[in-house]
């Protein structure tokens, strides 16, 4: 399995890379949306996670250029790994085609069960930690 994380922060793709190491995950991390969707251009992902604030593109509208994509990377589950609360975030996340959403900090239960949750409806495998 493979991971993308979308994410400005260091300390946030250091934190969520060291919970997928304890299941044996790969994780490709991208500090900005363009090198991310670069990435997801050049490279097969299992999931995207992705961050909605930062700088330059936000994570609302590189969820959009994912799902606007014409190849069967469209259809890449995305986690959406977030500080913001506000009332209708998870409505708008799932509108611009967000599988699920993570409020941080992110606990490794919570990642997982995500991650799984997401897997299964794509018709993926799933996690087995």
């Amino acid at each position: 399995m493979k991971v993308l994380f979308i994410e400005d922060d260091p300390m946030n793709r250091r934190v969520v890379r060291d919970m997928l190491d304890v299941a044996g995950v790969g994780m490709a991390d991208a500090d900005h949306a363009e090198l991310g969707l670069r990435m997801i251009d050049d490279d097969d992902f299992d999931i995207v996670l992705v961050d909605l604030r930062m700088p330059g593109m936000d994570g609302i509208t590189a969820i959009g250029h994912i799902r606007a994509r014409t190849d069967a990377k469209a259809n890449v589950p995305i986690i959406v790994v977030t500080a913001d609360i506000a009332p209708d975030l998870r409505e708008r996340c799932v509108a611009a085609g967000a599988d699920d959403v993570l409020f941080k900090p992110v606990a490794m239960d919570a990642l997982f069960d995500a991650m799984g949750r997401v897997l299964a409806r794509k018709g993926g495998d799933g996690l087995i930690v």
